[in-house]
């Protein structure tokens, strides 16, 4: 066994190795969960009305729920490859099936986060995830942060749909210095999960206000 083996091997068992989608022991992801990602997309109907449609890899459920959750509270960021790929996936097929307009380019919007959340996560998991996915599908996909959530919003969860809305209601704001996508391109806000609609309703409604539209929403999971 050379060095490099013997390394790993006294990580494993300090920190043994569990697929991110099922907590299988002995293997980051599994086939088994590699399958179930890319399922038949869903169009979705949030609780809280959008100007556009959205639509979500799979429902929140293993092994999304769980791959989602150990990637943004327990920084496993082994699981940004799999969830890009779930996403561009879903990306390909909305495409192939009209859901995005047919334009040169694509700008994907990861939708806003906290500051610090994104700073105890270890950065804004949504963005890499994009960001891997925008890898997958070429050099006409780009990704494009330009919202953020303010440090007055409460974290969301726990919270009825009225109380959603309320805590969102002027709390997404535009980053000023970002360049508006090309008036060529196609652009997609994309999220890790769709609960109410809640964030989405008022991230789109700032970047309307901003001169910015969104064409689609993308979402790994809808709860």
């Amino acid at each position: 066994m050379d060095v490099t083996a013997i390394g790993r091997a006294l990580v494993d068992l300090a920190v043994p190795a569990a697929c991110g989608g099922c907590g299988r022991p002995g293997v980051d992801w599994c086939d088994s969960c590699d399958d179930l990602l890319c399922d038949t997309p869903l169009h979705v109907t949030p609780r809280v009305g959008l100007p556009v449609a959205v639509w979500a890899a799979a429902h929140y459920r293993d092994p999304h729920r769980r791959a989602v959750i150990e990637l943004k509270e327990y920084r496993r960021v082994d699981l940004v490859r799999p969830l890009s790929h779930c996403l561009a996936s879903l990306l390909i097929w909305m495409g192939r099936h009209g859901q995005i307009p047919d334009r040169d380019r694509l700008v994907l919007v990861p939708a806003p986060t906290r500051v610090l959340a994104a700073r105890r996560r270890g950065g804004d998991p949504v963005t890499r995830v994009a960001r891997a996915a925008a890898s997958l599908l070429g050099d006409r996909v780009t990704v494009s942060p330009m919202v953020r959530t303010a440090a007055t919003a409460r974290d969301s969860t726990g919270l009825s749909v009225d109380g959603r809305i309320a805590n969102m209601a002027d709390a997404i704001h535009v980053l000023g210095r970002r360049a508006p996508p090309p008036p060529d391109a196609a652009v997609v806000l994309v999220d890790d999960v769709l609960t109410t609609g809640s964030t989405c309703a008022a991230t789109i409604a700032a970047l309307a206000g901003a001169g910015i539209g969104i064409d689609v929403v993308a979402v790994i999971a809808a709860a």
